[in-house]
């Protein structure tokens, strides 16, 4: 992403103190947080990667007809 659509905001002194982020951008860093705080627990670590090598699966109407709902 282009460092043209990030905006800073400075204080009196010219120093930047904040930065303006487009959503999409806000939203990618928040997921890769989201992904780093899950991959702190060796628990959760082995379970998404088991979960991302899975090769099996329900579609989402089969899941729904397995759920009742």
């Amino acid at each position: 992403m282009p460092d043209a659509e990030i905006q800073y905001v400075s204080d009196e002194s010219g120093e930047p103190t904040a930065a303006i982020v487009p959503i999409s951008l806000w939203r990618e860093i928040e997921s890769e947080r989201e992904t780093a705080y899950l991959l702190k627990s060796e628990a959760m670590k082995r379970r998404l990667i088991e979960a991302k090598e899975r090769q099996q699966g329900l579609t989402l109407d089969e899941a729904v007809e397995k759920l009742g709902i």
